[in-house]
């Protein structure tokens, strides 16, 4: 028997980083029953609503207010109808989700996420590349510039840029050369390696590679000024240490060396 999902509730979906196939298989699954769908225009791979029912009422968020995209949700509910949202990425990220929930359980609905892959994973995963490298880097800093949505204080780049770690940069290429500003400022070389990953996973998909003296130039030159992720950092570059889990001469749990 299929999953049967509860319709007096709205799903919040998060449709994976663009190739239809990375969306996870309950997101799948909730499209293939879905009869309202909303979903967040051109940032999420519209095959996706090929996985929908033929008669499945879809539509695109892009020109709509919040009021009106809760309105279409609490319009399916009341009918009775399995109501998703198919937002990008993982919901977890940038993903306006709490308003939207907000809004919903003032008018005593609830919802239900269901999480998805990050475009930020999907990047890491065409350029083959770990965020994590012994020795190299340990952490992670996912942020943005300020741009109309102002940043709290200690979140600028400048700032973040101190730790000189990994870093994976959303909703900022637009401002490629501010970008590089500030992590100039804030403590990173000029030599620090670039990649600028324009529609990470989608078939339409490009690479720009190069450091923070060239990265800008490049760009522009490329033609990329919007959906982008611009990552940074030593994890980027030539180089490299073993990890200890597989070494021979360390002993761990399962195995002595």
């Amino acid at each position: 028997m299929p999953e049967r999902f509860d319709t007096q509730k709205v799903w919040f979906v998060g449709a994976g980083p663009g190739d239809k196939s990375l969306i996870t298989l309950k997101g799948y699954r909730l499209l293939q029953q879905a009869q309202v769908v909303i979903y967040a225009g051109s940032l999420i791979n519209t095959e996706l609503l090929e996985y929908c029912p033929a008669d499945a009422q879809c539509h695109d968020s892009a020109g709509l207010t919040l009021e009106q995209i809760t309105q279409l949700m609490l319009a399916g509910v009341n009918d009775g109808k399995l109501v998703v949202r198919l937002q990008t990425g993982d919901l977890s990220l940038y993903g306006s989700i709490r308003e939207q929930g907000e809004v919903l359980s003032q008018h005593g609905v609830g919802f239900v996420s269901v999480p998805g892959v990050s475009s930020f994973l999907g990047a890491a995963a065409q350029l083959g590349v770990e965020y994590t490298v012994p020795e190299i880097a340990q952490s992670l800093i996912i942020t943005r510039i300020e741009g109309r949505t102002p940043m709290p204080p200690k979140e600028t780049l400048q700032a973040f840029a101190r730790h000189q770690t990994s870093m994976a940069i959303f909703l900022s290429v637009q401002n490629i050369s501010g970008v590089v500003s500030q992590l100039f400022a804030g403590g990173y070389p000029l030599d620090t390696p670039v990649a600028v990953v324009y529609k990470a996973t989608w078939p339409d998909s490009q690479t720009v590679r190069g450091t923070l003296a060239d990265i800008s130039e490049k760009v522009t030159h490329a033609g990329i000024g919007k959906t982008a992720l611009i990552l940074v950092g030593a994890f980027l570059g030539d180089q490299f240490h073993y990890s200890k889990l597989y070494d021979a001469d360390f002993s761990h749990e399962y195995r002595q060396a």
